[in-house]
């Protein structure tokens, strides 16, 4: 699927591309709606209702990505209640083994994250990853999603990199978009981001399913 020799910087996602999205979607779609139905005295069902076109309208914008937007907008603290589900936060199968074999070679690895820090830090606490990376990189240091193709003008700031040879890494097809957008060569998909749902077809991006699959050989 890759030719190494041609990538010396590799940028990955966390969420549904290094870690479980399983955690997320379970946060979003069934604990919040749980606890906005318990403060406000609703149905869970009733909840989500009123809930779910809320996410919907900030999809691909920082808000959605924004604990303290969502903490004000639904008057819940939301870092709190990701705290409370800590122990359902998960790295996928053979990201540790793929990351420790980056560090192997010369590659330059940053994740690159929409994650708030607040986020961000209870995942690197909870799975250990952290020290495998060269930087951490959060779209809110920029204030723009990397659905933005502003974001990658950012980034080429702050970290400078060669496009030509950049692998991206990411579950979010949006996202791979806006990096081809950019001019970022190498771009892969993770066609089973949460653990718990089947294996996606992603026709524009070539996929992997798990990162065996993309082992730099002779490591």
């Amino acid at each position: 699927m890759l030719n190494w020799q041609e990538i010396d910087t590799v940028f990955l996602d966390m969420d549904g591309t290094l870690l479980d999205l399983r955690f997320d979607n379970h946060f979003w779609q069934e604990f919040v709606p749980k606890k906005f139905a318990e403060k406000h005295g609703l149905t869970v069902d009733h909840a989500r209702a009123h809930l779910m076109p809320k996410f919907r309208s900030q999809e691909g914008k920082l808000q959605w990505y924004c604990l303290d937007y969502w903490t004000e907008t639904l008057q819940l603290d939301i870092a709190a209640l990701k705290v409370e589900l800590a122990d359902l936060i998960a790295v996928l199968p053979h990201v540790t083994e793929f990351l420790k074999k980056l560090q192997d070679t010369h590659h330059h690895v940053l994740l690159v994250t929409n994650a708030h820090r607040n986020s961000l830090s209870l995942k690197m606490e909870k799975t250990g990853l952290a020290g495998y990376f060269d930087a951490i990189v959060s779209s809110h240091d920029f204030g723009k999603p990397k659905e933005n193709p502003e974001f990658w003008v950012a980034l080429q700031e702050a970290h400078h990199f060669d496009k030509q040879k950049t692998l991206l890494i990411d579950d979010s097809l949006s996202v791979l978009n806006s990096a081809r957008q950019y001019g970022i060569a190498h771009l892969v998909s993770v066609s089973r981001p949460d653990s718990a749902m089947p294996k996606r077809e992603t026709s524009d991006f070539p996929a992997i399913e798990d990162f065996r699959e993309l082992m730099p050989p002779g490591l």
